[in-house]
């Protein structure tokens, strides 16, 4: 059964992380620059919160904030679920599913290792289907 390990081994564990007291626009900007539609918040290797887009619509554009003063802890969530590398992927894509989330931060030892989203669990069940696809036809063709 694939685990979450699979996929942080083909995209890598970089995950971009910013602090509580960051503003909201320096965040924002930080998203458009590596073109993510999340951040992990950290206070030191502790997950603190995630800021998504879904934040930035709800809480700043439809509270009528300013990104420039208002600070990433005050629109963040900070009800973070979180994974391990070895949680199975069908728990993960559930996870995401009954939480209603995109991103999941992936955390081994108290440590963040890594961040996997919807796509990525979309794009590794694809890669998969594709190769039973290839397989059956090898089989059925008499080539395997």
């Amino acid at each position: 059964m694939a685990t979450v390990d699979s996929i942080l081994k083909a995209k890598g564990a970089q995950v971009l992380t910013i602090g509580p007291d960051a503003t909201v626009l320096q965040a924002v900007m930080l998203m458009n620059e590596h073109k993510v539609g999340a951040l992990v918040v950290t206070t030191g290797n502790d997950v603190a919160g995630m800021f998504t887009e879904r934040d930035l619509l709800r809480r700043v554009v439809g509270e009528q904030r300013d990104p420039v003063s208002t600070r990433v802890r005050e629109v963040m969530t900070a009800d973070v679920f979180c994974c391990t590398p070895a949680t199975p992927l069908e728990e993960a894509r559930g996870a995401m599913k009954n939480r209603r989330i995109r991103h999941l931060p992936v955390v081994s030892d108290g440590q963040l290792c890594g961040l996997i989203s919807i796509g990525d669990l979309n794009a590794h069940q694809m890669t998969s289907q594709e190769h039973t696809i290839h397989l059956m036809h090898e089989y059925l063709y008499g080539r395997y």
